[in-house]
């Protein structure tokens, strides 16, 4: 049902344990999507999650288990007062458990199997050894052990199929339940009666036209059967990997935290932490939630955070971020932000999400899907009643019944499934990693698309914060001019004002106290120092109060984009100082980088041309926009788009956030807005730009990974469906064995999915 605007909406997470393959997500997600109080449902294959909005008025998620129990799965329900933790938790537990059933259910098959394979293929294996196995009922004892491997390891195959069948779907479940059941009765029949059937001229399920005198292919069902149980726990374990960049950042979190209780520091589960608790943080310790430094200094490495190797000094008074950690000092830290609230946990979130996404070149893959189980249950049918018709007495049944299992069996749509999910979320998760926050699989996609990159001047491509850069002198000296203009500022809030303080200190200067301060609107300002007039301003003040000055040095600073502030003392000039944004020191290479990728650049910025062509012409941007007011960036990245250009747009402001959100895919500085954070599609929590080419190099490699992947499951079905049913058969005589239907199935399943953890070694330093 339909959630109005009005409706209060609930998210949940639920982990469904049992899912085997794509057909079996849609129909998960087809139940919750009908459940009564459900907005939104969707499944995703490869993380085995079901994401969930629903009016928390109308169900919970109990109810919403009980529809997946009900599809014929189950989901393990978030713990009571859950945390990201604790859901992660209980999700590795369940998949755990269900991983050491699978692995005893193999290994029981497997030693079963054994002897069946041995028994019904041993005389055609070795031709002169085949008397040995025409014993008198060898048929029997291979019905003994074949029947448990059916029913007891494979038990979960027809039960899928059963429940499939009940809701009026097919899936994996169906092609392997209908295949190895096929195999298993006409052996049963055959058994006690083989004069039911006519013996003569048949075909050997190893793959060679040959004639069998026994009609039993028990060793068929029990080795399918143990084939596909040992390609799940092949496909599981290196699916585990694909959630290994979670996993690396729930680990960051330390378990246990030093808190200040009743005048005395004691140790508690970091789940017990409070806002507002105070915590004691020792020498190699990790800080345990977001907070504040109450007192102490140290030095905190952030890496985990920025990447960035050098530690970080924290004083009193500054922020300090959960799971980094104090190198050397102690100090406290009054706790802001803790459980799902801090800034580790809001990242475990964003990248969840992005995994649990489907890019928009799934919907081709699950549309396929949707479709294809039926199409190949027909297509068996149409290739036994063919064979059935076509070949002679003697052996038509038991050349239908093979092509008919076969077909079945390597039909199976898993690579198909696995496909786009592996790769998104292996590449969310390298994008997590190297500081990249990706939101979803189709920003993911849209990155590979670019051909235009619009950047924010102030704080994406410059620091963002003015700074003195040249000071040039007249009668006075460098440090008289800056400590007279330091002292004249301190009255005021302009960040020009800012940055001569702290040109002032940084230099090591004593600065005065300043009376008769008087801000001149439009002009700059007046006070007294030491006895003496200073004035700080713009031409205009000075040629205002009669003061001659250099204009040419004036005019030379304000051409190379810098802002001057001239300096007269006593009613004389003594010299200018130069402010400026200074540009990042990785802003030109990350410039280069796009430009080598083939992309446009474009600085977007409010700021004047002169200003910013300076900027432009510093990093290598050949395109200015300039002067743009912040309601009118949204219209410029619209302008672009209209004109056929894909278009990012990176910025870090309030101001941005239209423009951000009217690009195909908008870019945070991770150092920037929450409100630009929450309307871009991609947050570079170092702040730099060298990770705009490397999330779109990220994207470019994803895609490729997605489309190989998507070329490797169709091809393998469009080649393998046909050979399954015997289309070589009358050109070569060869018949491709249900048991070598079966190992190319789970083998390609597996081939996906280590195609995809090739995305967990892209270096996206050299974007290669």
């Amino acid at each position: 049902m339909s959630a109005t605007s009005a409706t209060p909406v609930s998210r949940v997470d639920l982990p469904v344990v049992g899912m085997h393959c794509a057909a079996c997500a849609v129909r998960i997600e087809g139940a919750l999507g009908q459940a009564p109080g459900v907005s939104k449902a969707a499944v995703n294959f490869a993380t085995g999650r079901a994401t969930v909005e629903y009016d928390p008025t109308s169900t919970a998620p109990p109810a919403l288990r009980d529809v997946v129990r009900g599809a014929g799965y189950d989901a393990v329900l978030p713990p009571a007062g859950h945390h990201a933790g604790g859901v992660s938790d209980a999700e590795e537990a369940a998949r755990e458990a269900d991983y050491r059933r699978t692995r005893l259910k193999f290994a029981v098959a497997a030693a079963l199997t054994l002897p069946v394979a041995v028994l019904g293929m041993g005389g055609h294996l070795v031709p002169s050894l085949a008397p040995v196995f025409l014993f008198p009922g060898r048929a029997w004892v291979e019905l003994a052990l074949a029947t448990p491997v059916l029913f007891w390891a494979g038990r979960e195959f027809f039960t899928g199929a059963w429940a499939a069948a009940r809701h009026r779907a097919a899936d994996m479940n169906t092609l392997v339940a209908i295949g190895t059941l096929a195999a298993y009765a006409y052996s049963v029949v055959a058994t006690p009666a083989p004069e039911w059937f006519v013996v003569g001229a048949s075909t050997d399920h190893v793959g060679h036209g040959d004639v069998t005198p026994v009609g039993v292919y028990y060793e068929v069902a029990a080795v399918i059967v143990t084939l596909i149980l040992f390609g799940r726990l092949l496909e599981a374990r290196a699916r585990s990997r694909t959630g290994g960049a979670i996993r690396a950042l729930m680990g960051l979190s330390p378990k246990t935290a030093r808190v200040e209780r009743d005048g005395a520091e004691v140790d508690v589960p970091l789940a017990e932490v409070r806002v507002g608790d105070v915590l004691r943080v020792r020498p190699g310790e990790k800080v345990p939630v977001d907070g504040t430094v109450l007192d102490g200094t140290s030095a905190v490495d952030e890496s985990m955070l920025t990447g960035e190797p050098l530690p970080v000094t924290k004083a009193p008074g500054d922020p300090v971020i959960g799971a980094t950690v104090n190198t050397t000092g102690s100090f406290r830290v009054t706790a802001t932000k803790v459980g799902a609230d801090t800034v580790l946990q809001q990242i475990v979130r964003l990248v969840r999400e992005a995994q649990g996404s489907k890019a928009p070149i799934q919907k081709l893959a699950d549309t396929v899907s949707g479709y294809f189980v039926p199409a190949v249950l027909c297509l068996a049918v149409l290739t036994f009643v063919a064979w059935f018709n076509l070949t002679p007495p003697g052996s038509r049944l038991t050349f239908a019944l093979l092509t008919f299992v076969s077909v079945l069996i390597i039909a199976c749509p898993c690579a198909l499934g696995l496909a786009t999910p592996t790769a998104v979320m292996v590449g969310t998760g390298r994008g997590a990693q190297a500081g990249i926050l990706i939101k979803g699989g189709e920003p993911l996609e849209a990155a590979g698309r670019l051909t235009t990159v619009v950047l924010d001047k102030t704080g994406t491509v410059t620091e963002g914060k003015p700074a003195v850069t040249e000071v040039v002198v007249a009668g006075l000296g460098e440090a008289e001019v800056v400590r007279f203009a330091a002292a004249a500022e301190q009255g005021s809030e302009h960040p020009l004002a800012r940055a001569v303080i702290a040109a002032a200190q940084g230099r090591g200067l004593a600065v005065p106290q300043a009376t008769a301060f008087e801000a001149v609107p439009g002009h700059g300002l007046t006070a007294t120092v030491e006895g003496r007039t200073v004035l700080v301003g713009n031409a205009r003040l000075l040629q205002s109060r009669g003061v001659a000055f250099d204009a040419t040095a004036a005019e030379r600073t304000a051409a190379a984009g810098r802002t001057t502030l001239l300096v007269a003392v006593d009613g004389t000039f003594a010299g200018l100082l130069a402010v400026s944004d200074p540009v990042k020191a990785t802003s030109k290479a990350a410039v280069e980088r796009l430009h080598a990728m083939g992309l446009q650049v474009v600085l977007l910025t409010g700021d004047n041309r002169g200003t910013a062509e300076a900027v432009a012409r510093e990093v290598g941007i050949d395109r200015v926009l300039a002067d743009v007011l912040p309601d009118g960036k949204a219209a410029e990245v619209k302008k672009l788009r209209d004109a056929g250009e894909v278009v990012a747009m990176v910025g870090d402001g309030i101001n941005d956030a239209p423009a951000l959100a009217a690009a195909d895919v908008g870019v945070a500085m991770g150092t920037g807005t929450d409100v630009a954070i929450e309307a871009a599609d991609v947050t570079l929590v170092k702040g730099d730009l060298s990770g705009v080419a490397a999330s779109i190099e990220l994207s470019r490699a994803t895609m490729r990974t997605i489309r190989q992947n998507l070329f490797f499951a169709f091809a393998y079905n469009v080649l393998g469906i046909p050979v399954a049913a015997g289309v070589l058969y009358p050109l070569t005589g060869w018949l491709l064995s249900p048991i070598l239907a079966s190992a190319a199935m789970a083998l390609s399943s597996v081939s996906v999915v280590t195609n995809a953890l090739r995305l967990g070694r892209l270096d996206l330093r050299r974007g290669s």
